[in-house]
Parts: C-alpha cells; sequence; structure tokens
C-alpha cells in the first residue's frame, strides 16, 4: 500500500508492482490514485489489464485509451469478459471518426463483436477483412444482416461468402431482408420446410412477388 501510494513510484516499479498477479484490490486502488505515476500510459495499460483491477477502476480508466490500447484491453487473456466488452463499446463508439487503416486493422485483429460492428462499414474492404476475422461469429453476423442500415452490397457479399452463406441460420436471416437477390433466395429457401419458410417470410422485407414465388416452388416441392 505505501510503495502504490508512493509519489515517487516511477514507472518501472509500477510496472514491475503489476505483474504480480495476486495483488490484493486495495494496492491497486491504491494505485489507480496515484496520479502521478498513472500519468504513464503503459502504468494505465498494465492497471487495466490487471485481472483483479476493480470494474470501477478499471472501465472509466479504459475510456482514455487510444484505439490500439484498447484493443490490446479487449483480446487480453486476463481482463474479465465485462471489461473486455466495455472496450469493446468505445471502440464501437469511435468507428465512425478512425481513420480506413485504423478500420481495416481493427477489422483483421478485434474481437467478433467489434468485427460485427465493422461489417456495417461503408468502404467494401473493410467489411470484407470484417468478414474474415477468425474471431467473427455467426451470431454477429446474423445481427449485421438483420440491421435496417444494412446495405444492399453487405447482404450480396454475404450471400456469396464461401464460409457464411453455407450456414444455415445466416440463409434465414438473409431470406428475411429486402435485398437477396431471386436466385439466393430460391437457392437459400430449398431444404426450409413450408411451414417454417411461411413464418420466416411473414416478416421478411423481400418483395412481395419473390415471396409468392419461394412458398409456390417449396409447395410444388412437396
Amino acid at each position: 500500500m505505501r510503495v502504490a501510494g508512493d509519489p515517487g513510484l516511477t514507472e518501472d516499479l509500477a510496472l514491475a508492482l503489476l505483474k504480480r498477479s495476486d495483488l490484493p484490490v486495495e494496492v491497486l486502488e491504491q494505485l489507480s490514485k496515484n496520479g502521478d505515476v498513472l500519468k504513464q500510459r503503459k502504468v494505465k495499460l498494465a492497471l487495466v489489464c490487471h485481472p483483479r483491477t476493480p470494474r470501477h477502476v478499471s472501465v472509466p480508466l479504459s475510456r482514455q485509451f487510444y484505439t490500439f490500447e484498447l484493443l490490446r484491453v479487449a483480446l487480453a487473456p486476463s481482463v474479465p469478459a465485462d471489461v473486455k466488452v466495455a472496450a469493446d463499446e468505445v471502440l464501437i463508439g469511435r468507428l465512425k471518426t478512425i481513420t480506413l487503416g485504423e478500420r481495416l486493422s481493427l477489422a483483421r485483429r478485434t474481437s467478433g463483436r467489434v468485427a460485427g460492428s465493422l461489417l456495417l462499414d461503408g468502404d467494401a474492404r473493410v467489411v470484407q477483412t470484417a468478414l474474415e476475422n477468425p474471431r467473427l461469429t455467426e451470431a454477429f453476423v446474423i445481427q449485421a444482416v438483420l440491421r435496417p442500415q444494412a446495405s444492399a452490397a453487405f447482404i450480396q457479399t454475404v450471400s456469396k461468402h464461401s464460409q457464411w452463406s453455407y450456414r444455415r441460420e445466416i440463409r434465414i436471416a438473409l431470406l428475411r431482408t429486402e435485398y437477396l437477390s431471386l436466385a439466393r433466395a430460391l437457392e437459400f429457401s430449398r431444404g426450409v420446410p413450408p411451414p417454417s419458410l411461411r413464418e420466416v417470410l411473414h416478416t421478411s422485407r423481400m418483395p412481395a412477388a419473390i415471396k409468392e414465388q419461394l412458398l409456390r416452388k417449396s409447395q410444388s416441392a412437396c
């Protein structure tokens, strides 16, 4: 406690202290109040990434980080899940203000949650890169597909993607959108039982003529 609160504490000593995973919560809180050493960004980052740092300390501090510092927090194995989510939310809130190069880098390396938000980016390169992100999950792709702001280009990209277009739940999500081509709609509706297809099409934004054709094809195949 005395070391953590010492106004003469150096960056190196603070970082050495934060390497100890067994630090008591009280020591971490005391360190968070040491304004002099907390001016060092490495110390601030190490404090937020410490597994025992309380959320009421780590979350406000994380809002002060730059883009790729937030990325480190979100991907650090030692960071609790709720703090990672908070870091992701800060990143998502900044996506419209960062450069194309930063968005491309994030799309390649970031968490699945942030990659899912980048699927709605206005630049096709960012979208394509996010679709290849190894942390992206089916749930985040479906969320992006069903968003009202999902563009025709994005829907068509997902419907032709070598990985995602073969997932059954993603195909069903695509059938609910307004931009799916007739050919893809016919392909994706095959194998969906007529009662399930009717339920999907009931809330679909596709043109009525395409819906009717899908239902006719489905019933004639029975």
